[in-house]
């Protein structure tokens, strides 16, 4: 009975001291400081660029309805952004529901907006409602000045809470809205804004609102005070700081020229059309591209999904539709040929799919994915008509498309049969793994890795070094087949490749399988020569193209092996930049007048029984001590115990996580430098070659 009562004493008490005194309520714009991943994503990069991105389409909107034609957004000094719109400016009279200035119900209240109802906008991107109210409620401190109704009106606040009610500061005979926020480091780890990435958006949307000027300005290494209260344009001021301005007539087929400026085009006449249906507008421009990746960009309202959604379905299933139908009627198909497939159609498209809905519906606040089931109807009917419109039209152009698309049918069976012949059943499980693999013993994929090294004097090396337990090696011999242009036949004939996809796991094309994936870090590690520099973008362009899915989840990594060994007397210090070892001689009291330099000669223990030449010996009048130098040029050129050390031991390596920020500008980065457009290329290192590190 004892030992009973004892367990009873164990369970917890039903009604314990939980009730009413225990109910947190969050008010006014809390909910967004406790949980900012719910309103932004993420309170990294991305969450941290959202918050400009929310203050932006606010103005963005108001261009889209017709009541403003600019907006600048400047970088300032200590974090600060400014977006100024020439819009009507938001209402500043007293709110019947909140007693308030609608301003200030409008930047303290989530769900407060001209976007739910009414005519305050007919099309928006953001019509959650809880935009400029997030931003205010995540930034250390907030600005919102508005011009309207003869007047210049102004309210502050931090993290999301009014200083003061809002006052009229002067007369005024100007329109529009300035924002200017400080996002709050107590919710952003680090805050640094990415001026690229702003500017490739703000070029986006410059495409997307004909008639909308754009400009972008960075005065954050601007160095004297600025006062910016009752300034409308800080480009007014006429200061020397960068900037960038954006307009565009052309709208999307402008967007269009763009994008494939870097590609060889297979037809003259860009699609285009642009009709409302159902009270969803539709415009829809493409071209196809001697290409076989494609890239489509989908807009609702203005706002960017990169997970597609229903306007991007309805584009898809309208184009293989009409495809097939053109084909079968003008005999282009034989009887026996099948149908195109979905990824037939798409093979070589650049296209661009806007939607402009009044009651849109995203799937999250971050609008990454379109929900709004009419836009599926409304782009499938708008676009199946005029496409068909099109090869009527343009008959030459639509026998090139269909010809693309039959080209892409072919080497979709082609690569079909490739691949079940080199990835039987079996094959992926440990049966037929490559014989150049040096396999680890874990078989859990969370704890084991693989390095991809440069030629077998490095796969020794690194082989000797490692851990066998949880660490693979995969040596390559020579370059790998570049394959931005090889389709998925020539690539699987290819020993090479086939040999890392093999060791992945992971299949390739319509099978791939991620939870396959063999190791949870896949290392790069290639040398620090021209060579090494190339061979490596060339798996990086593998993966980016086939192995998407790795990089996204965060499996794939650069190894940074060290440049130099630095030895003093007896220590020695491994430097991995050209700036560390600058640094350390100067620590080292050794400058240029001291430099007694010869070359030496010193034997490698890496067993190639080969010499490194690039080693100098230093003699340092002032320490009386010798230094050596020595550059490495390859990882062949270290001993097994220094590269476990220095690249391999994870508590002293140095690696870069390989990530995508910006999907677009990737594509075309890798469409220039490994397409077959030799003038793009040139073009591209003609304007870059400034920048360029050469080792010589």
């Amino acid at each position: 009975m004892a030992k009973k009562d004892s367990k009873e004493e164990k369970l917890p008490k039903k009604n314990g001291s939980y009730s009413a005194s225990d109910i947190t309520v969050l008010e006014g714009l809390d909910p967004v400081r406790k949980r900012p991943g719910m309103y932004i994503g993420t309170t990294g990069p991305d969450g941290l660029h959202h918050l400009l991105t929310e203050v932006f389409d606010n103005s963005r909107d108001e261009a889209m309805g017709g009541f403003a034609d600019r907006v600048e957004i400047t970088l300032l000094p200590g974090n600060r952004v400014r977006v100024v719109d020439n819009g009507r400016g938001i209402p500043v009279d007293i709110h019947k529901q909140t007693k308030v200035s609608a301003l200030e119900t409008i930047m303290t209240t989530l769900h407060a907006g001209g976007k739910f109802g009414g005519e305050g906008y007919k099309v928006s991107g953001g019509l959650h409602g809880v935009g400029v109210s997030v931003v205010n409620a995540l930034s250390v401190y907030t600005q919102a000045e508005v011009y309207r109704d003869g007047g210049y009106h102004m309210q502050e606040y931090e993290r999301g809470k009014k200083k003061a009610p809002v006052k009229k500061v002067s007369k005024s005979d100007l329109n529009g809205t300035v924002i200017t926020f400080e996002p709050d480091p107590q919710i952003f780890p680090e805050i640094v804004l990415n001026w690229k990435k702003i500017v490739a958006h703000m070029r986006q949307q410059a495409y997307l609102v004909k008639g909308l000027r754009i400009q972008v300005i960075d005065a954050r290494e601007y160095k004297e005070k600025l006062d910016l209260k009752g300034v409308f344009y800080f480009n007014d001021l006429g200061l020397d700081v960068p900037s960038m301005t954006f307009y565009f007539d052309g709208g999307l087929i402008s967007l269009i020229q763009f994008y494939n400026q870097t590609f060889k085009t297979i037809h003259k006449n860009i699609f285009y059309v642009e009709k409302e249906v159902d009270g969803v507008g539709v415009e829809i421009a493409f071209q196809y591209a001697d290409d076989i990746s494609s890239r489509i960009m989908p807009f609702a309202n203005n706002i960017y999904n990169p997970e597609g959604g229903m306007h991007v379905t309805g584009f898809k299933t309208a184009l293989t539709r009409t495809l097939n139908v053109y084909a079968r009627d003008n005999k282009l198909l034989k009887e026996k040929d099948e149908n195109f497939a979905g990824d037939d159609a798409l093979e070589g498209l650049t296209a661009v799919i806007s939607v402009k809905l009044r009651e849109i519906q995203f799937e999250g606040q971050t609008k990454a994915k379109l929900g709004s089931v009419e836009a599926r109807g409304a782009v499938e009917a708008v676009f199946g008509e005029a496409l068909t419109m099109f090869f009527e039209e343009s008959p030459d152009d639509a026998k090139s498309i269909i010809g693309k698309s039959m080209l892409a049918m072919r080497a979709r069976k082609a690569a079909k049969a490739a691949k079940d012949s080199v990835l039987r059943k079996g094959a992926l499980d440990g049966m037929t793994l490559p014989g150049k693999l040096s396999d680890c013993q874990s078989k859990k994929a969370e704890d084991s890795e693989i390095f991809i090294v440069e030629g077998d004097s490095a796969g020794g090396t690194a082989k000797s070094g490692r851990d066998r337990k949880t660490q693979a090696i995969l040596p390559l011999r020579g370059k790998i087949l570049n394959v931005e242009r090889a389709r998925l036949d020539r690539m699987l004939a290819s020993e090479q490749i086939k040999n890392l996809v093999i060791a992945l796991g992971t299949a390739i094309g319509d099978t791939f399988n991620l939870n396959n994936l063999r190791y949870h870090k896949i290392i790069i590690a290639t040398d620090a020569d021209v060579d090494g520099a190339h061979i490596r973008t060339l798996l990086l362009t593998l993966f980016y193209r086939y192995f998407r899915p790795i990089i996204d989840g965060g499996f794939l990594y650069i190894a940074q092996p060290p440049l130099y060994k630095m030895k003093i007397g007896k220590n020695i210090d491994y430097l991995y930049t050209e700036e560390e070892k600058l640094d350390f001689l100067k620590e080292a009291g050794i400058s240029d007048d001291d430099l007694d330099m010869s070359e030496e000669g010193e034997e490698s223990e890496s067993g190639d029984g080969e010499d490194i030449e690039n080693t100098k010996e230093i003699k340092n009048t002032k320490q009386s001590k010798k230094v050596s130098v020595q550059r490495y040029k390859g990882l062949g050129e270290m001993n097994s115990e220094e590269l476990w050390e220095t690249t391999m031991d994870p508590a002293n390596r140095v690696l870069k996580q390989v990530t995508i920020e910006d999907v677009e500008e990737a594509d075309r980065m890798f469409d220039t430098l490994m397409g077959s457009e030799v003038g793009a290329r040139k073009s591209f290192i003609q304007n870059n070659a400034k920048t360029a590190n050469i080792d010589l």
